[in-house]
């Protein structure tokens, strides 16, 4: 098995409009959780959400932009802001051992929920012209594999709140085997239109608005929280054979050493501890890393009462007595949930908190919950000398757990 450097990171969500400055307000605990505009709130019960700021004119040309659902823009925008970072010159790559594994819960929702509104709202007889372009689940990943004169694998995951976390994991199965040199993984989103909003609140999922504060009102861990905030957005990776990567002198962000999945069989939404902590079990055997030997944990963290104490418990069954010394993040109490963006999100910002020695925050948790009694980091960010391997977990409707081991960079030189 090969070593797979991370040479790249891209990311525009609402915490910023590229990966520095989601780290530093994830960092600072700065919310991107706000009331959604008047238009769309006005018929919604949970009229919150975490939006990106895109001007979707300032990076493409109109006749583009035309043929872009949101989040196909999401995902170029973030591809090219990682392969700068990774300082990659297209023209100078194999594009047939250069990838695109890229993850997403819902597709181009824009377009579809348009489309519907089109037919059956105007009654009218006529849609987009690119309405199965723009709405089809694999438009990112062709679009980036364009892009760049990729010609490897182009493969969109779609395992709902995990698809970027088997994205990346997927993609470092093929480089550590020696199938691929490189490769773009990660997933885009955007589910805030009225359609797909009004479907997630009819499965009751959704957070109440903290009317003293909507920003806080995605709460992890905490006794008052009340559920998820959706949100949109998109974040890349590249990853690298270590050797490729050395030999080219890129930057290098960590390493990501291992990739686990685990399906929960009992229901489609609720969760297991069991398939929880077998898919940290497997990403922990794949990495040949020691319970041990992590240093945190990136939660899935969604704020929903089912999720968070169960995370709770597959931590426990995972790691014993010693769970309770092991610092767990939830970011998403100031992102929201970007759905199949969320796991390459927290990824990123799970590496850039280990370059810089710093445990992420949990925000908004004031209330104590006796079944969620680890260590959140609870309000504000924490620096940590040993912060050399993490876990990010991720998991999902139907069942999917996926989980990565990552290194940090000055520990895996």
């Amino acid at each position: 098995m090969k070593r797979v450097a991370v040479t790249g990171l891209g990311a525009i969500c609402p915490l910023g409009n590229d990966a520095l400055a989601a780290y530093q307000s994830a960092c600072a605990g700065r919310s991107g959780i706000r009331r959604l505009d008047e238009a769309l709130a006005e018929r919604l019960g949970s009229p919150i959400g975490g939006i990106a700021p895109l001007s979707a004119a300032d990076h493409f040309e109109p006749a583009k932009s035309r043929m872009l659902d949101r989040v196909s823009q999401f995902a170029l925008i973030a591809s090219r802001e990682a392969m700068s970072r990774a300082h990659v010159d297209a023209t100078q790559l194999d594009g047939g051992r250069t990838g695109v594994f890229f993850g997403t819960g819902m597709g181009g929702a824009h377009t579809m929920d348009e489309g519907y509104a089109t037919l059956y709202g105007e009654r009218s007889e006529r849609v987009k012209p690119f309405t199965v372009l723009m709405g089809m689940y694999n438009a990112p990943a062709a679009w980036i594999s364009m892009e760049y004169g990729l010609r490897g694998p182009s493969l969109t995951y779609s395992s709902a709140c995990s698809s970027s976390t088997v994205a990346i994991g997927e993609a470092w199965l093929r480089i550590s085997r020696g199938e691929l040199d490189m490769a773009l993984a990660g997933g885009s989103e955007a589910p805030l239109s009225y359609g797909s909003l009004k479907a997630w609140e009819a499965l009751h999922t959704l957070a109440t608005v903290d009317n003293t504060d909507p920003s806080a009102s995605c709460k992890p861990f905490s006794k008052d929280r009340s559920g998820m905030v959706l949100a949109e957005g998109a974040a890349v990776l590249v990853l690298e054979n270590w050797e490729h990567a050395v030999s080219r002198g890129a930057p290098i962000y960590g390493e990501v050493l291992g990739y686990g999945i685990a399906t929960d069989i009992g229901h489609i939404t609720r969760p297991s501890i069991e398939g929880q902590a077998a898919a940290m079990m497997a990403a922990l055997a794949a990495a040949q890393v020691d319970p041990s030997e992590i240093h945190a944990i990136n939660a899935h963290g969604t704020g929903t009462p089912a999720n968070d104490a169960t995370e709770t418990a597959a931590i426990k069954a995972v790691f014993g007595p010693r769970a309770y010394d092991i610092p767990v993040s939830a970011t998403k109490s100031v992102h929201g949930h970007l759905l199949g963006a969320s796991g390459a999100l927290e990824c990123l910002l799970s590496l850039m908190g280990m370059q810089n020695r710093t445990v992420l925050p949990t925000m908004h948790l004031s209330t104590p919950d006796p079944t969620c009694d680890l260590d959140y980091v609870p309000n504000a960010a924490r620096k940590s000398a040993s912060l050399a391997t993490m876990l990010s977990n991720s998991f999902a409707f139907g069942g999917t757990n996926a989980v990565l081991v990552l290194r940090a960079v000055d520990a895996c030189t």
